[in-house]
């Protein structure tokens, strides 16, 4: 067998399994701190070189503690060297304890690192309105730091402390190759109710060690998000606490196509297991539109659309009532027309121009059955397309969010 030629390594791109704890450079720990009663709820990033920080945080009005105050360091233009992640309390709308509470928890990682209190993020998720456990949260900081380690069972402890309602760790790292070195990137995140994201309750974080500038890795993150985090739908709502991080070693070597393919992957793994995992789901809805006049129509369609909770509801029960899916598409208010759409479900066309029916709605109901529905909606309008990604309504959706807090 000829061994690959340069070209061909260069195209490459590897899956891994080790979500952050793939990328050299970077250590990851997760812990217990009493914060929820039994599951790891603390976790710990640590970087050996200062990092350049990309960023893309909640547009939300009400804005945590933690978003507020990660901020304030990133603005600071020091180079980052840790992460600090807590789960079962968002520290939001806590007033100015909350404020103390985040720069504490920096202050405190930063002393057991020995690094400036400005370097360290500061997140987390969980109950509104609940001040942070500062006391615990500290003690506990020591014990992330003695764990601290490299791949998969460090990440996955990790990926499990930042977890909600999350059923199950979200991780992804790809690896890639340029001018014949190779180079990781990878994540984890949580997220799987209130989700909305408009940027992006989720978190994401993702590192790599390919060593970009500051301004190209903000480019390349604010893409991304785009295509990703901000095209997916559980429920519809926005969080206090949305954030997605990127970190990178401090340089500036010009990221190649390849570069931006792959941070895409991985953003696209942790977005779609998201949706994969939401609160009470059984299916997955891919909305693909196209024919729209620009990119933006197209957009704000699809998301229209996965947002809807009367689509929501009716892909739950099954129920071939594409009338919904064309009512939340004029919802939209971006020059819908009503004369030259059509649809389709799962590669099959559903209703043609004009409005006319090509399947039954016995037909449509076994489609609809599928765990993964996949809707096309032509608008026929231009040359402009968009995909967005959500999930069903269903009756465990609502069992979950009525006892969240008690």
């Amino acid at each position: 067998m000829l061994a690959p030629s340069q070209s061909e390594i260069e195209e490459r791109i590897v899956a891994l399994r080790g979500g952050i704890g793939s990328v050299s450079g970077v250590r990851v720990s997760g812990v217990h701190a009493g914060i929820k009663r039994r599951k790891r709820d603390l976790a710990l990033i640590v970087f050996e070189r200062e990092q350049a920080c990309a960023a893309v945080v909640t547009t939300n009005d009400v804005k945590a503690a933690p978003i507020t105050v990660s901020s304030e360091h990133l603005a600071t233009g020091m180079g980052v060297r840790a992460l600090v992640c807590n789960s079962g309390c968002a520290n939001a709308c806590t007033g100015e304890r909350g404020d103390r509470d985040a720069r504490a928890t920096a202050a405190q990682a930063a002393a057991l690192l020995d690094v400036a209190p400005q370097q360290v993020l500061v997140a987390s998720t969980g109950v509104i309105g609940v001040p942070l456990p500062l006391d615990r949260v500290q003690r506990a900081l020591e014990r992330c730091v003695e764990q601290l380690d490299e791949g998969l069972k460090a990440a996955h402890d990790a990926a499990e402390a930042i977890m909600t309602t999350d059923r199950v760790p979200k991780l992804s790292a790809y690896a890639f190759y340029h001018e014949s070195k190779r180079y990781t990137i990878g994540g984890i995140a949580k997220g799987s109710g209130m989700i909305s994201p408009n940027m992006a309750t989720m978190l994401a974080f993702l590192a790599t060690d390919f060593p970009v500038a500051k301004d190209d890795l903000q480019r390349l993150l604010t893409a991304a998000v785009a295509d990703t985090f901000n095209m997916i739908s559980v429920d519809g709502d926005m969080s206090t606490n949305d954030a997605v991080y990127l970190f990178a070693p401090q340089g500036s070597l010009a990221p190649p196509p390849l570069f931006e393919q792959v941070l895409g992957k991985v953003a696209l793994d942790l977005a779609l297991a998201m949706v994969d995992d939401a609160e009470g789901a059984t299916k997955r809805l891919e909305v693909r539109v196209v024919g729209a006049q620009d990119s933006a129509q197209a957009r704000a369609v699809a998301r229209a659309i996965v947002n809807s909770s009367l689509v929501k509801t009716a892909l739950y029960g099954e129920d071939p009532n594409w009338g919904r899916i064309v009512a939340a598409a004029g919802a939209a208010r971006v020059g819908f027309d009503d004369r030259t759409w059509s649809l389709t479900l799962n590669g099959r066309t559903w209703v043609e121009r004009g409005g006319i029916e090509a399947l039954s709605e016995a037909e449509a109901h076994r489609l609809l059955e599928e765990r993964e529905i996949v809707v096309t909606l032509d608008l026929g309008l231009g040359d402009a397309r968009a995909t967005a990604w959500g999930c069903d309504l269903s009756r465990d959706y609502v069992r979950i969010n009525a006892s969240y807090r008690t």
